[in-house]
């Protein structure tokens, strides 16, 4: 009968632990001109957690990757920048150089509309969260962004 208490505390222990363990995501578009906009795609860790650059090299742990599903109307623009506080440094336990982000990232990417029209830009989010002891495992998320 403790085991099964036992068992049953633990599994419980970790089920909170990881459901907690998320990354809050925030999508906005900025128009810039008549038919340009920015969309910004803000990661913000829990406190004490961070979350991977995409120029983390292979071999690293998983970088923070987007695809941007077809839209005829939306022309994608070079690729996703980057904004935030970076911390790079060499990684013991992967054995490569590694960047990530202390507190929020902000990932924008410029698209153009082609026409005057209301339309939507979406795709999805690829990212890995780590604090100090442990890494949470890749997680996707699905995006979908209004263009007025």
């Amino acid at each position: 009968m403790k085991q099964i208490v036992f068992g049953l505390m633990i599994a419980l222990f970790f089920g909170t632990a990881g459901a907690q363990q998320k990354v809050s995501w925030a999508y906005t578009a900025k128009k810039l001109a008549a038919n340009k906009y920015e969309i910004h795609i803000t990661a913000t860790p829990p406190p004490g957690w961070h979350i991977y650059s995409q120029l983390t090299p292979e071999g690293g742990p998983v970088p923070t990757t987007f695809k941007f599903n077809k839209n005829a109307l939306v022309a994608v623009n070079g690729k996703v920048n980057e904004k935030g506080k970076v911390i790079s440094y060499f990684d013991n336990n992967f054995k490569v150089n590694v960047k990530y982000f202390e507190g929020k990232a902000d990932f924008v990417q410029v698209v153009t509309v082609k026409g005057k029209i209301k339309t939507n830009i979406s795709g999805e989010v690829e990212s890995m969260i780590c604090n100090d002891r442990t890494c949470m495992p890749p997680t996707i998320e699905k995006f979908n962004v209004a263009l007025n």
